[in-house]
């Protein structure tokens, strides 16, 4: 039976952890265990067997971290063919009578993606095409994509699935205690964004036991439409009489994750610290229990790299400043290839509370696909706000599309064949909400069912993509009056039979409707406020305009959306201050000088808008009248400080953190540059991953982090010998030495490492951290320190320096 088929009528049983297994049969510290496929596969083959007989539908071959970046080409395909090989003898020998197949497990690169990173979207898509091309090549069933903790790197693997192979792809992702993953994403992100791009199952495996990650589980049940995985860890890891334990039994392991599957989940099993024993109780437990019918969810929803937006009762917001329609300034930056006028468009609308920005760089004379392209990954560095990708050009649209981290809007397709054609393909490759225009090849209709036809025609062909409506978003195109009178009524009536009574979701540009006359704010916000009262659910329109601005808030009060009026208030008491020019929307972002009304300076401003180019700007005219290090300790470690506490308040993510850490790299290059003394004040750290792990993205964030808080480091690299890191904290005295783990395979060669610290060199403080790790068991191997995050980290350092500077 196809796997797909199974699912929809039954539960489909996982297996569990693999590391621990194989560390207890001797798997030596640091050594990757993916090699066992050829130098021992009668141990692979015996794990896969006890899977199998323990009731597994689907095991995952031993590929967990084959990639390019561990083996040769040659060595890569010799271990995925033996990984699957093993695997299908195992299932040939199990006497299990339940059906079984067979994934190729696809875990992460263990490299952070650009801009955070180093590794190129592009490259990361080459590289887990490769391994799917070879899985698929010796015969896998299934490509399952699991660990994942960020957006970015889920979404390339998804792609070189689909693109390397026409197997079913199962995604899973790793999230925190925080319920996000480690670059932010919320589960609606994610969930929006995976069944975009055509996953077949998504959902959860790793870090927490099954209880710890139900509110994730209760997010994926409310607005999945796809079957939902399930594969929590065996709750917490601890040593005990030096061995690694969990603290949740099989039996209770079983009776919880059972719980969800009563409630939803179509896909269970275990992670890290699970053993056959704990699958063999969850397939007792979930014997006789009916899976609940998969339901298909209407929710219309676009996401970011942090947060989906739905569009439910709140009209939603959208900026149209970033659009060279009559901007000369703009039209100038465009032309002057000048990003960051761009980004300060971005952060200025997103500071006038909008929910998505509409991009458009659309000249003739410039290279729109590039430009395109490098607006939305360049604002994606800037802003967590859902992207609107506003273009004509079909191969601007899937550059951008393919660029973009999360779920867009794509403005816009039409009724006409040739732009449905182009469009509707690209949507169901990458994802996405289709503004949809109401005119096709006879130009726009007059009337509002004129208009309700062409509507029809679209959602019909959509269709025929396998595109749903709630996927689509309808602009029924608001005409100006000056030239028609009843342009506005037919608008409104159309906004209200789409709406309720095609249950369709309705955006328009709202500012059409005023061309030709004077004042058109008066004309503009009077037909927002009817377009909401009529069915509107957004609107792309200028944040500015105090009038508009006026309407949304006043409609949100009286159609009962804004609680005791708190917003209504909020604003109306600024309405009594000196308004900000509107035509200066770009200049809003950065002032000019002194201080903000939060007692921000100008460079601590852009070093937490993360505007690399202005704070190395600022810091070049600070440097007239000041001393680098002053402007180091009263500027940028202010500046740092203020985002770090947003990061450890969880308001601000790890991409902002990270941007704006490479903002004030900027202000200290130039510093730097000026050749002035005392840039680094805090004393040296050694950092490491430690042997056998290549996964260097943690070791990596805190390495730029304590860079820019001034403390000199040094970073040793990936797949580190106890012996070498030992030997440079000698060489530098080092007071403080950060090792990094993300594989459970890899922590006994930690523990091997903090050990020989301590006693070689005691005056050194070690701190750990990985997602592996917790304090208990950080503490249990003896480490100083444990690092939940980057921030913590450098906490910990300033600490330590300070101690050694007595």
């Amino acid at each position: 039976m196809n796997i797909l088929e199974y699912i929809k009528d039954h539960t489909l049983l996982l297996d569990g952890g693999l590391g621990s297994l194989l560390q207890a049969k001797g798997l030596a510290a640091g050594e990757l265990p993916e090699r066992w496929n050829l130098t021992h596969p009668e141990v692979i083959t015996a794990i896969h067997k006890d899977y199998f007989d323990a009731g597994s539908n689907l095991v995952c071959a031993n590929t967990f971290g084959a990639n390019l970046l561990k083996f040769s080409e040659e060595e890569l395909e010799n271990i995925i063919q033996a990984a699957l090989v093993n695997a299908k003898n195992a299932r040939a020998q199990s006497a299990g009578k339940q059906e079984k197949w067979i994934a190729l497990d696809v875990g992460p690169s263990g490299k952070m993606l650009a801009p955070y990173g180093d590794l190129d979207f592009e490259d990361a898509v080459a590289l887990f095409g490769k391994t799917v091309d070879l899985g698929a090549k010796y015969g896998a069933d299934v490509i399952f994509i699991e660990t994942m903790n960020d957006s970015y790197e889920t979404k390339a693997a998804l792609l070189a699935a689909t693109e390397c192979s026409d197997l079913p792809v199962f995604v899973s992702n790793a999230y925190g205690a925080d319920g996000k993953l480690m670059t932010g994403a919320d589960p609606l992100a994610m969930i929006a964004m995976l069944e975009g791009m055509g996953a077949h199952a998504i959902g959860m495996n790793c870090s927490l036991g099954p209880d710890a990650l139900g509110p994730i589980v209760k997010e994926y049940l409310k607005y999945s439409s796809l079957p939902v995985i399930l594969k929590p860890n065996a709750g917490l890891p601890q040593i005990k009489e030096g061995k690694t334990v969990y603290d949740i039994a099989p039996d209770a392991f079983a009776k919880s994750v059972g719980t969800w599957v009563e409630q939803g989940v179509r896909l269970a099993g275990g992670c890290c610290g699970t053993t056959p024993a704990y699958i063999k109780a969850l397939a007792e437990e979930l014997e006789g229990v009916k899976p609940r019918a998969l339901e298909e969810k209407h929710y219309t929803c676009v996401s970011s790299y942090t947060h989906g937006v739905l569009f439910e009762k709140e009209p939603i917001l959208i900026g149209e400043r970033i659009n060279p329609t009559g901007k000369k300034r703009f039209k100038e930056a465009l032309r002057a290839h000048d990003i960051d006028y761009i980004l300060k468009e971005g952060i200025a609308q997103e500071e006038k509370g909008v929910s998505i920005l509409d991009v458009n760089v659309g000249l003739p004379e410039i290279d729109e696909p590039t430009m395109l392209t490098e607006a939305v990954t360049a604002l994606q560095s800037v802003t967590d706000l859902p992207l609107q990708i506003d273009t004509a050009d079909p191969v601007a649209m899937e550059k951008a599309l393919r660029r973009y981290n999360g779920k867009a809007m794509v403005n816009s397709v039409n009724g006409k064949k040739e732009s449905m054609d182009a469009v509707f393909p690209l949507v169901k490759k990458y994802g996405g909400l289709v503004v949809a225009l109401t005119l096709d090849e006879q130009g726009i209709p007059e009337n509002a069912e004129g208009r309700i036809e062409i509507a029809k025609k679209i959602l019909n062909e959509a269709k025929k993509y396998g595109i749903d409506k709630k996927d689509l978003i309808f602009d029924p195109l608001s005409l100006t009056v000056s030239a028609d009178g009843n342009a506005a009524k037919e608008t409104l009536k159309a906004v209200g039979i789409l709406k309720n009574e095609m249950g369709c979701h309705v955006s328009l540009g709202v500012s059409n409707v005023s061309f030709g006359l004077p004042q058109r704010e008066v004309i503009n916000s009077t037909f927002f406020a009817l377009a909401l009262q009529s069915g509107l659910s957004a609107a792309i329109m200028n944040p500015y305009s105090l009038e508009m601005m006026k309407s949304y808030h006043a409609f949100r009060a009286l159609a009962g959306l804004d609680e005791s009026c708190v917003d209504y208030v909020s604003f109306a008491s600024t309405l009594t201050q000196a308004p900000a020019p509107v035509s200066t929307a770009a200049s809003a972002a950065v002032l000019p000088e002194g201080q903000d009304g939060e007692g921000i300076s100008p460079l601590q401003r852009v070093v937490g808008k993360c505007l690399k180019a202005e704070a190395a700007a600022l810091t070049r005219t600070l440097l007239e009248t000041k001393e680098g290090l002053t402007i180091i300790n009263e500027e940028i470690i202010p500046a740092l400080d203020r985002v770090g506490a947003g990061f450890e308040n969880k308001t601000v993510y790890l991409p902002q953190l990270l941007m704006s850490a490479e903002a004030a790299g900027a202000a200290f290059d130039e510093i730097k540059n000026a050749a002035q003394k005392g840039v680094e004040h805090g004393c040296p750290v050694v950092l490491a991953t430690v042997q056998g792990d290549i996964h260097d993205i943690g070791k990596n964030i805190v390495k730029l982090l304590l860079e820019n808080y001034g403390f000199a480091v040094y970073d040793l690299g990936r797949d580190v010998p106890p012996e070498k890191i030992v030997e440079k904290t000698l060489e530098l005295n080092a007071p403080l030495v950060g090792l990094s783990a993300l594989m459970t395979t890899t922590v006994p060669a930690m523990e091997e490492t903090v050990r020989m610290l301590h006693e070689k060199t005691p005056f050194a403080k070690v701190m750990v951290g990985g997602a592996v790790l917790t304090k208990e068991y950080a503490d249990a191997m003896g480490a100083d320190f444990y690092a939940p995050d980057a921030m913590a980290g450098v906490r910990f350092a300033e600490q330590v320096g300070a101690l050694a500077r007595q």
